[in-house]
């Protein structure tokens, strides 16, 4: 009984490593949470690895819908409150790509580096 014990207490320990700083692996694609709430992005910036295809799950915490757009990387999702979604993002060279909300396009506003 120990050692399952043992070996599911190594297991997810492995997951919250995997998981922490916001990037996650599902299958063979990493994961970034990016969250919305109130015209803002959490987190504004999003490190990624280059030449590495992954996703943003991003969830939309606002009362209103909210949109993520970056024409840079020609990505656009409109998520209504409470909708999480997820955007598939092909490898891409280092650099820096901008990408915001219109809803609040004055606040609403974070980068992808990748590096």
């Amino acid at each position: 009984m120990n050692r399952r014990r043992n070996r599911l207490c190594v297991l997810l320990l492995s997951i919250v490593g995997l998981c922490a700083g916001g990037a996650c692996r599902a299958g063979d694609l990493l994961a970034f949470s990016l969250n919305i709430e109130n015209g803002h992005f959490d987190p504004e910036i999003i490190e990624v690895p280059a030449q590495t295809r992954f996703k943003l799950v991003i969830t939309n915490h606002g009362p209103g819908p909210e949109e993520f757009e970056s024409r840079e990387l020609r990505k656009e999702t409109v998520l209504a409150p409470g909708v999480t979604r997820a955007v598939v993002f092909a490898p891409l060279k280092p650099g820096t790509y901008s990408f915001f909300g219109e809803f609040h396009p004055d606040t609403a506003q974070g980068q992808i580096i990748v590096k």
